[in-house]
């Protein structure tokens, strides 16, 4: 698969604005709202818990950009939207995106009886399953697992049909703000 970096806001903004009507899976038979509406309400519930932490908000925004620049590759869609981003919005909303994947693997092995959309479930196991202890103990020491953990429970909880969670254009700002480096944690 070709590597795909967004280098401007601009190239970024137009990536979000064609999640809509884009789908987590090519068929549609996945989660039940478009990547659009995914990323802002995604976004819209980590800005409500972490209001000071605009990366984290657009780590949230973005987490899922994968699916878009490579539908059907449940595997590596963290990674490749990670790598997508980070030029532009930093090493750190860059190793979220990333660390949502990992995030449900943890979850799925400390919480097991936590509930999981029908797509993440089925996901799961093509993304390699619940951790075992040594992955446990090794995302815990991660200065950014908890971080990721709140990036995939707002990732788990924003799948909500006919959410209104504001629009693409709210977040422009913010995306500026991170990808100009300043900073707003």
């Amino acid at each position: 698969m070709e590597r795909v970096e967004l280098c401007t806001v601009e190239e970024l903004m137009a990536a979000l604005y064609a999640c809509r009507g884009a789908w987590d899976t090519p068929d549609r038979s996945g989660d039940p709202v478009d990547l659009h509406d995914h990323a802002l309400q995604t976004a819209a519930l980590l800005r409500r818990s972490r209001p000071s932490d605009k990366e984290l908000q657009v780590a949230g925004l973005v987490h899922d950009l994968g699916h878009l620049l490579s539908p059907g590759d449940d595997a590596g869609h963290a990674d490749r939207a990670a790598e997508a981003v980070r030029g532009l919005l930093g090493e750190r909303v860059a190793r979220l995106v990333r660390l949502h994947v990992p995030a449900k693997r943890y979850l799925a092995a400390v919480e097991p009886g936590r509930g999981l959309s029908a797509q993440s479930s089925l996901t799961l196991g093509a993304q390699g399953g619940p951790m075992t202890a040594r992955e446990v103990a090794a995302f815990e020491a991660d200065p950014l697992a908890e971080d990721a953990v709140t990036l995939r429970q707002a990732d788990d909880a924003g799948k909500v049909v006919g959410l209104d969670a504001g629009s693409m254009e709210d977040w422009r700002g913010v995306v500026e703000l991170v990808a100009q480096g300043v900073p707003v944690r």
